[in-house]
């Protein structure tokens, strides 16, 4: 293990390749049961057609997939984590407007996650209709994917140490079967010339449109760089090797059957099926679906990781997050899990067959791609790569990326506008959510506490008042020790007094590190008034019942705090009251109308959020929820005056 308890990034292992198999690559790695029948569909098979499809798939793997994302965007760790919003963590201080490629590559890479489990079980269920041509597959499916969602509740730690030999073995067995199809046609690798790629673009019969198909070659390979925490730079660069040539030989081999059949119409068969003989057939239906289930819980875990980071940097509604195992990183989303489920059944019933699905599947996550490579981009200037290399990159990958999405669009009325209508609600959420909030801090006020400490400490001693409780503890966005929101002050001494023997004011800072847990105390005035920072990465979860916890007793091995009630008949810990804000927006606002648009929203959406107790982890029994208004602006000054 690398530091703070990360696979090591720069050294490879047998167990960590394996695991790097289970886990990573397992979206890519279904794709040639689905990717050519895509890229041929209803066409007439020509020879042309075949070495062209060949060519690009193979340039595409070794562009898209090798150089940009094993190779260079690996590179790009964030203390070992990956994925785009990890990438944004790292890069955001260079310009405050990242934010924005990073909530649409995030809105549009969950998005296309709805279709992944569908199509890829489909894919592989659909190899029964070789036995039984009648057979209905949608309740099949929909039955898997239903034991899927509801398994995710458990956790995966038990099963998921099977993947990696699973994957093995999928990954072998495609290897093999393909190279028994190639020895037959051996001539199909003249594919590997990039001409024949640049061909069947260019002078094929709507050639450049074959791209939407090509796409879902290289479709997991977001995921490739999402897993980078679990797995490791360098296991998942061995692994990929090794995936790769297996993936080449059974592309190769399903074209070098499809040559076979030149003049012909594919029509539902399906090349990966085709090419297996008759006796392995029932054991190569079940290997698919187990490799496809174990592609739909990789992407699934990925989505809740997703969504994990987006909460932190405040991208995302706070939603309840719960830790199935004692796995590391392994996290259980219920209100994402039940949703992304809803989702994928309801893309089996309106698409019936991964035929369907296969027109609408790539768009989404092709401007995920893009987002990423913008990303990655601005990661490259920071650490003074070389700006021809940077440009001459960019320029590459924008233009390969370009070009698939341009093709992919033609997917959008088959079917595609599915993924991209959730993508663009997501997306919208996300900056709803990121704009009101910099609305909020441009105009909260923050005093010195430093200017009340005589007050708060008057009014811990004065008997006269009744004691509110033992430690009152507000929640301050105040990362500055000296400094706390005026609705905290408002709340202790201009409101109902609220008398405690300690004030407690805490701050919840996220950084950049994804899991660092560390924080800092401040004693303002002894013995009454002290401020706590902790400094939480954005993959950690605030469970502030428990630090604060820590963090007290801590204090009092020290002797740093006296904790023990001032009552003179009863010396105990006494009790910790947590004080939350819940703003309403202020009939006094006189905002511009798309800021008042954007609050309304945003109030709106916090309706569906989980209570802000839930979310930092307080036990419901000692917070106290205050209404506020949220006066953002000050009310005009209005013509009254006072008649004589």
């Amino acid at each position: 293990m690398g530091k703070n308890g990360h696979p090591a990034l720069n050294r490879a292992t047998l167990a960590g390749v394996l695991v790097s198999m289970g886990i990573v690559f397992g979206d890519i790695g279904t794709s040639p049961l689905y990717a050519l029948s895509a890229i041929i569909g209803e066409r007439v098979i020509e020879h042309d057609l075949i070495l062209g499809a060949l060519s690009a798939v193979f340039w595409t793997l070794t562009f898209q997939t090798t150089l940009k994302y094993v190779l260079i965007t690996l590179r790009a760790d964030n203390k070992g984590e990956g994925g785009i919003f990890s990438l944004y963590a790292l890069v955001r201080r260079f310009d405050k407007r990242l934010v924005f490629p990073a909530m649409i590559g995030g809105a549009f890479l969950l998005a296309d996650g709805i279709i992944t489990p569908p199509i890829s079980v489909s894919s592989a269920i659909e190899g029964l209709q070789i036995y039984y041509p009648q057979l209905d597959t949608v309740p099949i499916v929909i039955v898997i994917i239903v034991l899927l969602f509801t398994l995710q509740q458990f956790g995966t730690s038990f099963v998921g140490k099977s993947f990696g030999p699973v994957m093995l073995l999928w990954f072998g067995f495609m290897g093999i079967i393909g190279l028994m199809a190639l020895v037959q046609r051996p001539d199909v690798l003249k594919a590997v010339n990039p001409y024949y790629a640049i061909h069947m673009i260019t002078h094929f019969p709507h050639g450049f449109w074959i791209l939407g198909g090509v796409f879902l070659c290289t479709t997991g390979a977001e995921a490739l760089y999402s897993d980078l925490g679990h797995c490791g730079r360098e296991n998942i660069r061995v692994s990929w090797i090794y995936v790769k040539i297996c993936l080449l030989l059974s592309y190769a081999g399903q074209c070098a059957w499809l040559l076979s059949l030149e003049g012909k119409h594919l029509g539902t068969i399906r090349p990966f099926y085709a090419i297996i003989p008759e006796p392995l057939l029932i054991f190569s239906i079940v290997l698919a679906t187990v490799a496809t289930v174990i592609a739909s819980q990789a992407l699934i875990s990925g989505s809740y990781t997703l969504i994990n980071e987006a909460m932190q940097l405040n991208l995302w509604l706070r939603t309840k997050v719960a830790f199935p195992s004692d796995v590391r990183g392994q996290i259980y989303v219920p209100r994402v899990n039940w949703s992304l489920m809803v989702g994928c059944i309801a893309v089996v019933l309106y698409f019936q067959r991964s035929t369907n699905m296969e027109a609408a599947y790539g768009l989404a996550v092709t401007i995920t791609m893009i987002m990423t490579t913008i990303l990655v981009t601005v990661y490259l200037l920071q650490k003074k790569t070389n700006k021809v290399v940077i440009a001459l990159a960019l320029l590459l990958f924008l233009s390969i990326e370009g070009s698939f999405l341009i093709a992919n669009a033609a997917k959008f009325m088959h079917g595609g506008w599915v993924s991209v209508l959730i993508g663009c609600f997501l997306a919208i959420m996300m900056y709803i959510l990121y704009r009101a909030r910099q609305i909020k801090r441009r105009l909260t006020t923050f005093v010195p506490l430093n200017q009340h400490l005589p007050t708060l400490v008057a009014l811990s001693e004065d008997e006269s008042v009744p004691k509110y409780a033992t430690h009152l503890v507000y929640l301050t966005a105040s990362s500055v020790e000296n400094y706390v929101e005026q609705l905290a002050i408002d709340s202790i001494i201009r409101r109902s007094p609220k008398r405690a023997d300690m004030y407690w004011f805490v701050n919840v800072n996220v950084t950049d590190e994804p899991y660092q847990m560390s924080y800092k105390v401040t004693t303002l005035a002894h013995k009454d008034v002290i401020y706590v920072r902790f400094n939480l990465g954005f993959r950690v979860e605030p469970r502030l019942n428990l630090f604060f916890r820590l963090v007290v007793e801590d204090m009092v091995r020290r002797g740093e705090v006296d904790i023990s009630s001032r009552y003179h008949y009863a010396k105990n810990a006494g009790d910790f009251r947590f004080v939350i804000f819940k703003s309403f927006l202020s009939n006094d606002n006189e905002l511009p109308a798309g800021e008042k648009l954007i609050m309304d929203m945003y109030l709106q959406l916090q309706k569906l959020a989980s209570p802000a107790q839930e979310f930092f982890g307080l036990d419901t029994s000692n917070v106290t929820l205050e209404n506020v208004p949220l006066l953002i602006s000050p009310p005009p000054k209005l013509p009254l005056v006072r008649e004589v």
